[in-house]
């Protein structure tokens, strides 16, 4: 019995180790050259992006329209962006549509830059930076280097506390 219990608590050990997200610190020369579309329809590499952020501490949110947990979450960003005017907001929807993006940009009335992952979560640009959940929030100092790679709707307090640490 002692020994089924030592292997059960071994492969609990390895699976939770395996299920923790990993923390990057620089986004990977393949994210960083994928193509999103901002809503004049011009498409920029994601690098490209984030060098206009440069300068401000960032926040990026991938969420859709069609995301109730992205929803539920906006009113905290909303909030967050009142209390941080300096900052910028950068949001990547994974709508399904370009017409469902701007609709769901309109509904929600938000305020920021906006671009579209056309292919959305299984795609290119979500494979390199691994997401399997939306809303994801990442947040960026103001050299570009990741403060936290991979926030839910659940880190917001933590996400809150970095960007005190990231003002100058």
């Amino acid at each position: 019995m002692k020994k089924y219990l030592l292997i059960l608590a071994a492969m609990l050990f390895i699976l939770e180790g395996s299920c923790q997200k990993k923390e990057l610190k620089m986004f990977t020369e393949n994210a960083l050259s994928q193509k999103l579309t901002a809503t004049d329809h011009a498409e920029l590499p994601f690098g490209q992006i984030i060098q206009k952020a440069a300068g401000k501490v960032t926040l990026i949110e991938v969420w859709a329209s069609w995301c109730s947990d992205c929803v539920k979450a906006m009113p905290w960003v909303k909030d967050l962006k009142k209390g941080h005017p300096d900052m910028q907001f950068v949001y990547v929807s994974m709508d399904k549509s370009f017409d469902k993006w701007q609709a769901g940009i309109e509904k929600h009335q938000l305020q920021g830059i906006h671009y579209w992952a056309p292919d959305g979560m299984q795609g290119a640009w979500g494979k390199t930076i691994d997401l399997d959940w939306i809303p994801r929030y990442i947040l960026l100092d103001q050299n570009g280097t990741i403060l936290k790679y991979y926030a839910t709707e659940k880190d917001t307090k933590e996400l809150e506390a970095l960007i005190k640490q990231a003002k100058p």
